[in-house]
C-alpha cells in the first residue's frame, strides 16, 4: 500500500464502500470529493493499475461496464492503513479556535 498514491487510495475507499461500484459511479464519486473534473485518461490507468498489483477485480456487468471488488489483499491492504492512521489519532483533540 506504500507505493500506491492518495488518489489510488481514495479509488479503493470507493470500490470497498458503493453499492454498485462501476467506473462511472466511482468517476461521480470522486469528482464530488475533489470538487473537480477527473478525467477518463486519469481514472482508468489507476483502476487498472490497483486490478494489476492485486487489489481489486475487475469484472464485466454488461457489455460496456466493468465493475471493480476488491481484493482480499485489498481489504487487508485498507484494514492496515485503517489501523496506521488511527494510531496517530487515537486520543487526539481538536485545538480549540
Amino acid at each position: 500500500m506504500f507505493d500506491l498514491t492518495g488518489f489510488q487510495r481514495d479509488i479503493m475507499y470507493l470500490v470497498a464502500g458503493l453499492d454498485d461500484p462501476h467506473g462511472l459511479a466511482v468517476k461521480d464519486e470522486l469528482e464530488k470529493y475533489y470538487e473537480s473534473e477527473i478525467h477518463h485518461g486519469r481514472l482508468y490507468p489507476n483502476l487498472d493499475e490497483l486490478v494489476k498489483k492485486g487489489l481489486i477485480k475487475k469484472g464485466k456487468k454488461d457489455r460496456r461496464t466493468n465493475v471493480y471488488k476488491l481484493t482480499d489483499r485489498g481489504v487487508r491492504e485498507l484494514e492496515d492503513r485503517r489501523d496506521w492512521e488511527d494510531q496517530y489519532l487515537q486520543d487526539k483533540q481538536a485545538i480549540p479556535t
